[in-house]
């Protein structure tokens, strides 16, 4: 039976984990802010006064989303019960509602992005059902979008380039020196002919340069499964990358099939045949069919094929 129910990416269907309660802990909601994720999701961030959970302070926790808001009627200067879930992730768990001060104001969630300004819209599926995250409609011009994409291609379960870190991609991106994939394994070459290289730069040293093109250098071959996840197409996790990297093959017999689906549509043999996939559904497919039907993601995809096999 545990080997019919198998395994989801992380954990076996067959097994449940019991865990003591969470320990919890009050403190004040000093501001909710919203973040931008790599695939436009707004995410409501509790700017919390600092308090003990378990032993780690926490200053920030997550509020979920709009309606997690609503449902738990989170306002800026309410007294908050917090908790680490699993003993881990911060989360705001309710409010301690004799305790609101006077005149506090629901939260209205923003429909535009914070970062680029664009109207950010709650989606709908095919039966109607809103999706419960807002997303910023701004796409590549957005960059927050761009930024968390770029940290996402240089992740540990991606192609996981040592000395690339949050940090260093934001500065990174602020000077300008990266703004899409391809130009991480061109950096190289313009800081050679750069009259302000990067180890004289804030943030960087001479050994601390040298090690990190090292890192870009040992990561021009890069497995099908690590570069298709890190491509950050939504829908696409380490499983879904690892089933169709196993299907296909090859990149260039991937890219074939989504490309002509995406050129097709659903009614084309190229879709059918990327949905027969075992694992692979209409959800993963449309988005394949979404980043492969946009002539601006083709061009960040080719210009990144012509450095890396």
């Amino acid at each position: 039976l545990q080997e019919r129910l198998g395994f989801v990416s992380r954990s076996p269907r067959w097994a449940i984990a019991h865990k003591f309660p969470a320990e919890q802990a009050t403190t004040v909601l000093r501001d909710i802010e919203i973040q931008v994720g790599r695939t436009g999701s707004l995410t409501p961030v509790a700017k919390l006064e600092p308090v003990t959970v378990g032993g780690v302070v926490v200053s920030n926790a997550t509020l979920h989303n709009e309606d997690e808001i609503a449902r738990k009627d989170v306002r800026i200067g309410d007294t908050v019960v917090v908790q680490r879930a699993g003993d881990v992730i911060p989360q705001v768990v309710s409010v301690v509602m004799e305790r609101r001060p006077h005149g506090a104001q629901p939260f209205k969630f923003p429909h535009s992005c914070p970062v680029c300004g664009s109207h950010a819209v709650r989606e709908t599926d095919e039966k109607g059902v809103e999706d419960v995250v807002r997303r910023c409609t701004g796409g590549l011009v957005c960059p927050a979008q761009a930024k968390e994409r770029l940290k996402h291609f240089v992740s540990r379960n991606a192609l996981d380039i040592e000395g690339l870190g949050d940090e260093k991609i934001e500065l990174s991106y602020g000077e300008g020196l990266i703004r899409q994939p391809a130009d991480i394994f061109t950096l190289q070459k313009r800081d050679a002919a750069s009259s302000s290289p990067l180890a004289k730069r804030k943030g960087f040293g001479a050994k601390s340069v040298e090690n990190l093109f090292t890192a870009i250098e040992a990561r021009r071959k890069v497995p099908f499964e690590r570069f298709l996840f890190g491509l950050g197409i939504r829908h696409i996790g380490e499983t879904t990358a690892k089933d169709l990297a196993r299907a296909f093959g090859t990149f260039d017999a991937f890219r074939t099939a989504a490309q002509a689906a995406a050129e097709g549509g659903r009614d084309s043999d190229a879709y059918r045949e990327i949905d027969d996939i075992e694992g692979i559904g209409e959800t993963v497919v449309d988005a394949l069919v979404d980043f492969f039907g946009e002539a601006h993601k083709i061009e960040v995809l080719d210009a990144l094929l012509a450095e890396i096999t």
